[in-house]
């Protein structure tokens, strides 16, 4: 067996580099950004309203109650007719351009709009406001010339609001990686058609698609095929033409003699290892040969479902996070206290357990087993909330600290 750190970094070191990309904004989220952005203009690009209400000059307002004509109007998106003259007032909303010559805003809740006979308005002040009142400055967020984002950055939702009000349509980025993945096996029956004696659900398909799209990667089903030798090859390498990553499920222990174990010892450079963890044990890391000779990962990852997914969270997901540039490739940790006992036997591996998350009164997090911990068994890994990490020898206590891997 081999410590979980040599696998990984063998994965880390192998995975190639995806290149750089032009995206439209809404299609970067999630992506890492290849190229600092570097603000060319102001943001606001004018003074602007910061409410509802009426422009003035500061000066003009002397004492709670004074009076000023309505002189104007300017909506979000207008501009004023002419400046603001001395001694009058301009009804302006949230937004809207600052006429010239006024540097300051009253609310409309502190003020009273007052028409007389004629139809002219006056606007009775409550408040007197100093200069800059309720404006936001031409500037106020982003000047020209400020770095707005780094290279590196991990885009988000907000990130992305921000390359929007810096009028970017485009964004270069570390490309989004494409990966497909694969079922084989006679044994194996797509979910919704009936079961015959000795065959199973493909579960892992399923899971293994939803995984890729949930950590922000393109999904291609590459569908299921039997243990023929021959289409499985040429799925093999059709995948290798269009994806960046391949993953494949099954075929990967020791003295298995599995089509999957075969075609790709033929077919790709692969290593066949057996890591110090339960579960997933089995692993299997190799590179294809894509168009002009680009390396595409292969992860073979083992059958049984606990397994696979336990596998794809330690190696796959990282290592195609790598191949996007991505800062933070594994699933974030965090520190619990066992609210039962984790009993467990030395046998040179580590454990990974699947637990639910509580908190205790704000003093921290306490985890407590999902379920069933059998490789095979499902229900405890779609009631986990993360991976208890549980080193090699007797377990936890009750009140223990452990390491747990975040699933969500």
């Amino acid at each position: 067996m081999i410590p979980l750190d040599d696998a990984w970094a063998h994965v880390h070191d192998a995975v190639p580099r995806l290149p750089v990309a032009t995206v439209t904004v809404p299609d970067a989220l999630g992506l890492v950004l290849a190229a600092p952005v570097v603000a060319t203009a102001a943001v606001p690009p004018f003074d602007n309203s910061a409410v509802d209400g009426f422009a003035v000059r500061a000066a003009d307002v002397t004492a709670p109650g004074t009076e000023l004509p309505v002189v104007g109007e300017v909506a979000a998106g207008a501009v004023a007719q002419g400046p603001l003259e001395p001694g009058g007032a301009v009804r302006i909303m949230t937004g809207a351009p600052m006429p010239d010559g006024a540097d300051a805003v009253v609310m409309v809740e502190d003020s009273e709009v007052v028409r007389s006979a004629d139809g002219t308005e006056r606007v009775r002040l409550s408040v007197v406001p100093g200069r800059h009142r309720h404006v936001r400055p031409a500037g106020d967020d982003v000047r020209p010339g400020d770095l707005v984002l780094e290279s590196g950055t991990v885009l988000g939702e907000a990130h992305l609001g921000l390359l929007a009000t810096l009028g970017r349509a485009e964004v270069e980025v570390h490309r989004r990686p494409v990966v497909g993945v694969l079922s084989t096996g006679d044994e194996l029956v797509p979910p919704g058609r009936p079961l015959a004696p000795g065959q199973i659900h493909d579960s892992n398909r399923v899971t293994l698609l939803a995984l890729c799209r949930s950590a922000g990667f393109d999904a291609v089903d590459l569908g299921l095929l039997g243990d023929d030798e021959a289409p499985l090859e040429s799925a093999l390498l059709d995948a290798a033409a269009r994806c960046d990553a391949v993953l494949t499920s099954g075929g990967v222990s020791m003295g298995d003699h599995d089509p999957v174990k075969a075609v790709l010892a033929r077919i790709a450079r692969m290593r066949w290892m057996q890591v110090a963890i339960k579960p997933a044990k089995p692993f299997a890391f190799g590179l294809l040969d894509g168009p002009a000779g680009r390396p595409v990962p292969v992860f073979g990852l083992p059958g049984n479902p606990v397994s696979s997914q336990v596998s794809f969270e330690l190696f796959a997901r990282p290592g195609i996070r790598v191949m996007g540039e991505h800062p933070s490739p594994h699933r974030p940790r965090v520190a619990a206290r066992a609210g039962e006992a984790f009993a467990r036997r030395a046998d040179g591996k580590v454990h990974f357990v699947r637990v639910r998350l509580s908190q205790d009164g704000g003093l921290g997090f306490v985890a407590t087993s999902a379920g069933a911990q059998g490789s095979h068994q499902l229900s405890g890994m779609a009631a986990a909330d993360g991976l208890a990490v549980l080193p090699d020898g007797a377990g936890a206590a009750v009140g223990d600290r452990l390491e747990v891997l975040l699933l969500r």
